[in-house]
């Protein structure tokens, strides 16, 4: 277990008058509070803060982190409350143990709910005080060490959160050392295999490994020394997850692999780190497309560094990073690094330019109520590696790797990307789906009239883009479903001679809207629009609000609006039999049967909120339903018994026969002996002597269909018959 005083060793070591007392109070203090307590390993509980403040005191932290570090879990898992802590630590210590605290007591509908709470948690913390994060990551660094005493489940669960969250945010903040040991440690428990492949294959290869670094370390000394440079080089393994990664990439076995040593040089100033790469460049060869000036182009995390691979002495590729003393030190300890120079008080997220990234999360955790969609956009921001691109005027731009001309006009500006229309890259004209590489100049081409599309969500790799274009076209969709709801409402209304408009412009719609707790008129239609609540539900509230007393009567004056409720928008517009469409438990809505898929009475089916359209009823296993939005999709049923159907639904036939005489013939007697009306038909002829034929034809139900495309399998001419569904547009209903 460590001790106590090897942190304040690589405090006073590293902070200069440093208030060592308020230190050694926090730890008095966590002793007393943990006494007792055990970790599943069996160790002192004490010796889990204990390990986190000392990886804190290694990234050179401040004295109220370290303390906030011990004391991180007395509020979780002891009788003491943050109100103790300020009072004995101060509020500083105080406001980062409370942002650290894993205590949940809002209860959540799953565990991907309550991930996403947790991370929003963390987040609002990290937008107060920049150490709120840094406690964290040490703490799970801890857990993530001792994880072998957890069950099975557990260590996956939590090594497969710490890969998705905890690794790529410590990347994002350049704590390197941090997020190589998180990658580490979770691979170890997600692919055990293959870790422990790595593991053997470095152990196997470990001598000769050993005398290829120390024989390039020894060149390079001599390169800076020949050439009165003065700086360090060290060399290394990569870690394990890299070289897995890497694996996977380029598709390479262990025996295949290269590029796996890296080798640091660490000069005074920025001339010796470009006069160094001239030396390895002259050397050795380079490795075309493997040269990266983090110099002049620094990543958002504000590291800095020249990357370049070379041939080796050895044949082998080899990785050299060249770097400035202080461009070192920000890229192994990232954020942290700051706090190595700041005197008084805290650092939050505004003082840190580099950290701009961060601001768009901050402020999207607040618009984005989904927790799915939040996690999936937190993913984005934190999992993508850079590429940088110039504006027209010669501005860096830094983009996620994989990003598009529309996600750099949406990074520009939002209008701007609201309003692409196209975009020239390198002065010619791209689709706007091209991937940016490194060093594209953008000129994005705008047009007032174009708008977003739900194509666009297919296009874009930012998490920024993303949310722009959910939000126009949820404000979009909105405005359809109030105009929708409005028009169904007025048309229901004069059914039973209320005006509807009437009552709005008058007040009395809004003593119902208020009454059903809908914060406006616009809700209501909305509401209405989307199926929420029925036309009739509304009309039944505004008839006891027109003629207070009469709730009876408005009730058998609504009738007609109930009669309404299975109404199928065929050209025809007739209304369903038995048999037909419900929603569950709502009516009064219009619906219409898709043309993709053509379901009929007995098949499994789900509703979807057209625009504009009410409601369109697919098959379950329509295949344009996983293309759709799934906050619009309901529950329908068929209402009554198959045997209750009177009117004759459109199913499609998809048969493959032989070019044989008489086939066509045989396939419409069986047809016409189940009493089926065929409606259309399409054949081509194939190259191989076989036709392919379409038929739309009109049954009772799913069972009468499926039985007639039995006996037509059994035809000797036919090859295959199956249902229809070749028509089905897998954008059609997303766009509808």
């Amino acid at each position: 277990m460590i001790r106590i005083q090897e942190i304040l060793d690589k405090v006073s070591s590293k902070h200069k008058d440093a208030n060592l007392e308020l230190i050694q109070r926090a730890y008095i203090f966590a002793a007393t509070a943990h006494a007792g307590q055990t970790r599943l390993s069996g160790e002192p509980y004490l010796s889990h803060p204990l390990a986190v403040a000392d990886t804190l005191a290694d990234m050179g932290f401040d004295e109220p982190t370290i303390a906030a570090g011990l004391l991180h879990d007395t509020v979780e898992d002891t009788g003491v409350d943050i109100d103790t802590i300020a009072d004995n630590f101060g509020d500083e210590v105080a406001d980062i143990v409370d942002g650290v605290t894993k205590i949940s007591r809002i209860p959540f509908d799953n565990k991907e709910e309550a991930q996403a709470e947790n991370i929003r948690k963390m987040i609002l913390a990290m937008s107060h005080d920049m150490r709120v994060i840094m406690v964290k990551l040490a703490d799970r660094l801890h857990n993530m060490s001792t994880l072998d005493f957890q069950k099975a489940y557990k260590q996956k669960r939590i090594a497969q959160e710490t890969m998705d969250i905890y690794a790529p945010l410590a990347n994002r903040l350049g704590l390197y050392v941090i997020m190589r040991r998180l990658e580490d440690l979770s691979f170890k428990y997600l692919r055990p295999d293959v870790y422990n492949m790595i593991v053997h294959w470095l152990e196997d290869h470990q001598v000769v490994e050993k005398r290829i670094i120390e024989n390039v370390v020894s060149m390079l000394k001599d390169f800076l020394a020949s050439n009165g440079i003065a700086g360090e080089v060290y060399g290394r393994i990569k870690h394990k997850y890299s070289i897995y990664k890497k694996m996977l990439a380029e598709s390479l076995t262990l025996d295949e692999m290269h590029d796996i040593m890296a080798f640091r040089v660490i000069v005074k100033d920025i001339k010796d780190c470009y006069a160094v790469l001239g030396l390895v460049h002259q050397q050795w060869k380079p490795v075309h497309g493997r040269f990266k000036d983090y110099i002049s182009m620094p990543k958002a995390n504000g590291y800095q560094s020249l990357h370049t691979t070379v041939i080796g002495p050895d044949g082998e590729r080899i990785e050299v990073q060249i770097r400035t003393e202080e461009m070192h030190r920000q890229a192994e300890h990232g954020i942290a690094a700051h706090w190595l120079y700041k005197e008084h008080g805290r650092i939050n997220s505004k003082d840190l330019a580099q950290f701009s990234w961060l601001n768009e999360i901050f402020e999207r955790q607040r618009e984005e109520a989904d927790s799915k969609e939040f996690m999936h956009s937190l993913k984005m921001d934190l999992f993508q590696d850079e590429v940088y691109v110039y504006t027209p005027a010669g501005d860096v731009k830094e983009l996620p790797d994989g990003a598009t001309p529309l996600d750099f006009a949406f990074h520009i500006h939002t209008k701007v990307g609201q309003h692409c229309a196209g975009a020239k890259v390198n002065g010619r004209l791209v689709p706007l789906s091209r991937p940016l590489k490194n060093g594209d100049t953008v000129e994005i081409i705008t047009d007032p009239s174009r708008n977003p599309n739900r194509d666009w969500l297919k296009i874009v790799k930012t998490a920024r883009a993303r949310n722009r274009i959910q939000h126009y076209i949820r404000t979009e969709e909105r405005m359809r479903a109030i105009q929708l709801g409005r028009e169904m409402l007025e048309k229901e209304g004069r059914k039973v001679s209320i005006n509807v408009a009437r009552c709005a412009k008058e007040g009395q719609l809004s003593i119902v809207a208020q009454d059903m707790t809908f914060d406006s008129l616009d809700d209501l239609y909305a509401g209405v629009g989307y199926a929420h609540v029925t036309p009739r539900k509304v009309l039944n509230r505004l008839y006891a609000v027109l003629h207070p007393g009469e709730a009876a009567a408005a009730q058998q004056k609504t009738e007609p609006v109930q009669e309404q409720a299975q109404v199928q928008e065929t050209p025809a517009k007739t209304k369903l039999p038995a048999g037909g469409v419900a929603i569950s438990g709502v009516d009064g809505v219009l619906m219409r049967f898709a043309q993709c898929c053509n379901p009929v009475p007995g098949d499994p089916i789900v509703g979807y909120i057209s625009r504009g359209a009410g409601i369109t009823v697919h098959r379950a296993d329509c295949p344009n339903v996983p293309n759709m939005e799934p906050e619009r999709l309901i529950s329908v049923h068929w209402e009554g018994g198959e045997e209750e159907v009177a009117k004759p639904y459109e199913g499609g036939i998809f048969v493959i026969a032989r070019n044989q005489s008489g086939a066509l013939a045989a396939i419409a007697k069986v047809l016409a002996d189940a009493g089926v009306n065929i409606t259309s038909a399409n054949i081509k002829a194939l190259v191989d002597g076989r036709s392919t034929l379409h038929f739309v034809v009109e049954v009772k139900n799913a069972t009468q269909l499926y039985e007639v495309i039995t006996a037509i399998g059994k035809l000797p001419s036919v090859t295959e018959a199956v249902r229809d569904s070749e028509n089905a547009d897998a954008t059609a209903e997303a766009k509808a």
